[in-house]
Protein backbone atom coordinates (compact mmCIF):
# COMPACT_ATOMS: atom_id res chain seq x y z
CA UNK A 1 0.00 0.00 0.00
CA UNK A 2 1.13 3.37 -1.08
CA UNK A 3 1.20 5.90 1.92
CA UNK A 4 -0.89 9.13 1.26
CA UNK A 5 0.93 12.53 2.20
CA UNK A 6 0.21 13.58 6.31
CA UNK A 7 -2.18 16.28 6.81
CA UNK A 8 -5.70 17.23 8.53
CA UNK A 9 -8.53 14.80 8.23
CA UNK A 10 -11.45 16.20 10.03
CA UNK A 11 -14.56 13.42 9.89
CA UNK A 12 -17.81 15.19 10.15
CA UNK A 13 -19.48 11.49 10.39
CA UNK A 14 -19.27 7.70 9.79
CA UNK A 15 -21.05 4.83 7.68
CA UNK A 16 -20.66 1.61 8.62
CA UNK A 17 -19.76 -1.73 7.18
CA UNK A 18 -23.27 -3.51 6.65
CA UNK A 19 -22.38 -7.33 6.95
CA UNK A 20 -19.31 -9.60 6.74
CA UNK A 21 -16.98 -10.18 8.83
CA UNK A 22 -16.53 -6.66 10.01
CA UNK A 23 -20.23 -6.11 10.12
CA UNK A 24 -20.83 -2.98 12.45
CA UNK A 25 -17.28 -1.02 12.13
CA UNK A 26 -17.13 1.95 11.39
CA UNK A 27 -15.31 4.56 8.77
CA UNK A 28 -15.30 8.02 9.35
CA UNK A 29 -16.78 10.74 6.79
CA UNK A 30 -13.78 12.85 5.88
CA UNK A 31 -14.90 16.37 5.38
CA UNK A 32 -13.97 17.31 1.56
CA UNK A 33 -15.84 18.40 -1.40
CA UNK A 34 -17.04 15.89 -3.94
CA UNK A 35 -16.74 12.90 -1.11
CA UNK A 36 -20.40 11.52 -1.03
CA UNK A 37 -20.40 7.77 1.02
CA UNK A 38 -22.89 5.49 -0.56
CA UNK A 39 -25.75 5.05 1.58
CA UNK A 40 -27.22 2.52 3.96
CA UNK A 41 -29.77 1.25 2.00
CA UNK A 42 -28.32 1.42 -1.17
CA UNK A 43 -25.32 -0.80 0.09
CA UNK A 44 -27.90 -3.36 1.49
CA UNK A 45 -29.40 -3.88 -2.09
CA UNK A 46 -26.61 -3.52 -4.07
CA UNK A 47 -24.57 -6.47 -1.89
CA UNK A 48 -28.10 -8.33 -1.97
CA UNK A 49 -27.51 -8.38 -5.54
CA UNK A 50 -23.89 -9.18 -5.78
CA UNK A 51 -24.20 -12.28 -3.55
CA UNK A 52 -23.89 -14.80 -5.62
CA UNK A 53 -20.39 -13.59 -6.98
CA UNK A 54 -18.85 -12.01 -4.33
CA UNK A 55 -16.94 -14.51 -2.07
CA UNK A 56 -13.60 -14.96 -3.95
CA UNK A 57 -14.24 -12.26 -6.63
CA UNK A 58 -11.15 -9.86 -7.29
CA UNK A 59 -12.83 -6.11 -6.76
CA UNK A 60 -11.91 -2.92 -7.89
CA UNK A 61 -12.92 0.13 -6.18
CA UNK A 62 -12.07 3.01 -8.52
CA UNK A 63 -13.26 5.81 -6.63
CA UNK A 64 -12.94 4.72 -3.04
CA UNK A 65 -13.69 7.45 -1.08
CA UNK A 66 -14.24 6.34 2.56
CA UNK A 67 -13.79 2.64 1.03
CA UNK A 68 -17.41 1.86 2.08
CA UNK A 69 -17.64 0.09 -1.00
CA UNK A 70 -14.19 -1.95 -1.21
CA UNK A 71 -14.14 -2.67 2.35
CA UNK A 72 -17.88 -3.78 2.40
CA UNK A 73 -16.77 -5.95 -0.12
CA UNK A 74 -13.96 -7.32 1.70
CA UNK A 75 -16.06 -8.21 4.60
CA UNK A 76 -17.77 -10.23 2.76
CA UNK A 77 -15.20 -12.52 1.44
CA UNK A 78 -14.08 -10.60 -1.64
CA UNK A 79 -10.42 -12.26 -2.08
CA UNK A 80 -8.51 -9.27 -3.34
CA UNK A 81 -9.82 -5.40 -3.70
CA UNK A 82 -8.04 -2.45 -4.84
CA UNK A 83 -8.96 0.72 -3.55
CA UNK A 84 -7.88 3.78 -5.86
CA UNK A 85 -8.28 7.17 -4.39
CA UNK A 86 -6.63 10.54 -5.81
CA UNK A 87 -7.15 12.80 -3.01
CA UNK A 88 -4.34 13.17 -0.24
CA UNK A 89 -6.38 13.33 2.69
CA UNK A 90 -9.17 10.78 1.72
CA UNK A 91 -6.75 8.59 0.73
CA UNK A 92 -4.50 8.46 4.03
CA UNK A 93 -7.71 7.78 6.35
CA UNK A 94 -8.84 5.54 4.10
CA UNK A 95 -5.91 3.36 4.41
CA UNK A 96 -5.59 3.75 7.95
CA UNK A 97 -8.96 2.27 8.07
CA UNK A 98 -7.65 -0.94 6.20
CA UNK A 99 -4.58 -0.99 8.59
CA UNK A 100 -6.91 -0.64 11.39
CA UNK A 101 -9.35 -3.56 10.34
CA UNK A 102 -6.25 -5.83 9.20
CA UNK A 103 -8.12 -6.27 6.06
CA UNK A 104 -5.06 -8.30 4.17
CA UNK A 105 -6.66 -8.69 1.15
CA UNK A 106 -6.35 -4.87 0.33
CA UNK A 107 -4.31 -3.08 -1.88
CA UNK A 108 -4.75 1.02 -1.52
CA UNK A 109 -3.44 2.88 -4.52
CA UNK A 110 -3.07 6.94 -4.51
CA UNK A 111 -2.76 8.30 -7.86
CA UNK A 112 -4.08 12.08 -9.03
CA UNK A 113 -6.93 10.37 -11.52
CA UNK A 114 -8.74 7.15 -11.89
CA UNK A 115 -7.90 7.08 -15.30
CA UNK A 116 -4.07 6.99 -14.91
CA UNK A 117 -4.65 4.23 -12.96
CA UNK A 118 -6.65 2.57 -16.01
CA UNK A 119 -3.65 3.71 -18.19
CA UNK A 120 -0.96 0.85 -16.36
CA UNK A 121 -0.79 -2.69 -16.63
CA UNK A 122 -4.43 -4.37 -16.84
CA UNK A 123 -5.57 -7.18 -14.40
CA UNK A 124 -8.95 -8.63 -15.08
CA UNK A 125 -11.30 -7.83 -12.12
CA UNK A 126 -14.70 -9.45 -11.28
CA UNK A 127 -16.65 -6.61 -9.95
CA UNK A 128 -15.56 -3.00 -10.13
CA UNK A 129 -17.46 -0.13 -8.42
CA UNK A 130 -17.81 3.37 -10.81
CA UNK A 131 -19.02 5.93 -8.30
CA UNK A 132 -17.13 9.08 -8.86
CA UNK A 133 -17.85 12.57 -7.47
CA UNK A 134 -21.07 13.46 -9.29
CA UNK A 135 -19.27 16.85 -10.51
CA UNK A 136 -16.59 14.66 -12.66
CA UNK A 137 -19.21 12.91 -14.97
CA UNK A 138 -16.42 10.70 -15.56
CA UNK A 139 -18.59 7.48 -16.13
CA UNK A 140 -18.26 7.54 -19.19
CA UNK A 141 -14.16 7.73 -19.65
CA UNK A 142 -14.01 5.39 -16.97
CA UNK A 143 -16.25 2.78 -18.58
CA UNK A 144 -14.62 3.03 -21.87
CA UNK A 145 -11.01 2.81 -20.32
CA UNK A 146 -12.27 -0.17 -18.46
CA UNK A 147 -13.47 -1.43 -21.63
CA UNK A 148 -10.91 -1.27 -23.84
CA UNK A 149 -8.10 -1.17 -21.37
CA UNK A 150 -8.58 -5.07 -20.58
CA UNK A 151 -9.63 -4.90 -16.73
CA UNK A 152 -13.10 -6.69 -16.92
CA UNK A 153 -12.91 -10.62 -16.46
CA UNK A 154 -15.81 -12.28 -18.52
CA UNK A 155 -19.10 -11.54 -17.26
CA UNK A 156 -17.31 -8.89 -14.78
CA UNK A 157 -20.10 -6.77 -13.28
CA UNK A 158 -19.67 -3.16 -13.11
CA UNK A 159 -21.29 -0.70 -10.10
CA UNK A 160 -21.85 2.76 -11.35
CA UNK A 161 -23.77 5.42 -9.17
CA UNK A 162 -24.87 8.36 -10.60
CA UNK A 163 -27.69 11.15 -10.31
CA UNK A 164 -31.35 10.51 -11.12
CA UNK A 165 -32.38 11.25 -14.85
CA UNK A 166 -28.33 10.96 -15.65
CA UNK A 167 -28.12 8.64 -19.06
CA UNK A 168 -24.20 7.79 -19.55
CA UNK A 169 -23.61 6.35 -23.12
CA UNK A 170 -22.00 2.87 -21.57
CA UNK A 171 -20.06 0.15 -23.66
CA UNK A 172 -22.59 -1.49 -26.31
CA UNK A 173 -21.73 -4.77 -24.89
CA UNK A 174 -22.87 -3.97 -21.34
CA UNK A 175 -26.25 -5.29 -20.37
CA UNK A 176 -28.07 -3.55 -17.37
CA UNK A 177 -28.36 -6.39 -14.81
CA UNK A 178 -30.31 -4.44 -11.98
CA UNK A 179 -31.60 -1.40 -11.64
CA UNK A 180 -32.53 0.96 -9.03
CA UNK A 181 -32.98 4.32 -7.40
CA UNK A 182 -33.15 6.07 -4.02
CA UNK A 183 -33.73 10.13 -3.38
CA UNK A 184 -32.15 11.57 -6.05
CA UNK A 185 -29.33 8.75 -6.72
CA UNK A 186 -29.73 6.12 -9.63
CA UNK A 187 -27.35 3.12 -9.35
CA UNK A 188 -27.47 0.59 -12.10
CA UNK A 189 -26.04 -2.87 -11.84
CA UNK A 190 -23.77 -3.53 -15.33
CA UNK A 191 -22.43 -7.21 -16.31
CA UNK A 192 -20.03 -7.11 -19.56
CA UNK A 193 -21.52 -10.07 -21.75
CA UNK A 194 -23.70 -12.89 -20.35
CA UNK A 195 -22.86 -14.45 -17.71
CA UNK A 196 -24.83 -18.35 -17.12
CA UNK A 197 -24.24 -17.58 -13.21
CA UNK A 198 -25.66 -14.43 -12.81
CA UNK A 199 -29.18 -15.40 -15.09
CA UNK A 200 -32.32 -14.64 -13.44
CA UNK A 201 -36.23 -14.84 -13.74
CA UNK A 202 -36.65 -11.41 -11.79
CA UNK A 203 -37.03 -8.17 -14.41
CA UNK A 204 -34.52 -5.25 -14.09
CA UNK A 205 -36.14 -2.55 -11.34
Amino acid sequence: MRPAPRGPAAATGKVRVIGGTLRGSRLPVVDLPGLRPTPDRVRVTLFNWLAPVLPGARVLDLYAGTGALGIEAASRGAAEVVLVERNPVAARSLFEQVRRLGIEATTGVRTDAALRYLAGTPTAFDIVFLDPPFEDAAWESSARALSDGGWLSPGALVYVELPRGTEPAMPVHWQRHRESAAGEVRYILYRSEASPELSSPHPVR
